[in-house]
């Protein structure tokens, strides 16, 4: 299965990832999206089902694998302040199909007394710890550009 870009910036591993949760794969592999400035619509990475949408975070599962995409890191603080969800929990969605709006050059530097940091990460959950590599690392991707392929 392939992974595509859900938002254009630059590809960075999941160990950089300012959260011990994710750069340790505690959820699953995967890498992840320092983002470009500016308002973007967030797609879906597969074609699948919504399993789980919150203004900060979506799942789809897509031939019974789950790949969460989490926009920002502490953004479950902003209690859904700057986030426009638009997908469906339960719809079925392509590929590329719109499922969040947000601007990631808007956030504050900390909430609640957490660091926030705009990366996103693009998780396999339930992935083998260290089972995705990914060629786009370093380079700069569009919405829909290639991640990786599971």
């Amino acid at each position: 299965m392939k992974v595509l870009a859900p938002c254009p910036g630059t590809v960075v591993a999941m160990t950089d990832v300012p959260d011990a949760v994710f750069a340790e794969e505690m959820v699953g592999p995967g890498v992840a999206i320092e983002p470009a400035p500016g308002r973007t619509t967030v797609v879906s990475p597969i074609a699948g089902t919504v399993l789980k949408v919150l203004p900060h975070a979506f799942v789809v599962l897509g031939d019974g694998v789950g790949v969460l995409v989490h926009l920002g890191i502490n953004t479950v603080r902003l209690e859904g302040e700057g986030f426009e969800v638009l997908a469906e929990q339960g719809s079925e969605v392509d590929a590329g199909d719109p499922m969040i709006t947000w601007d990631p050059s808007t956030l504050p530097a900390s909430a609640g007394g957490q660091d926030v940091s705009p990366v996103v990460p693009v998780v396999l959950m339930d992935g083998e710890k260290g089972s995705v590599t990914s060629d786009a690392l370093g380079a700069t991707v569009a919405a829909g550009d290639l991640l990786f392929t599971t």
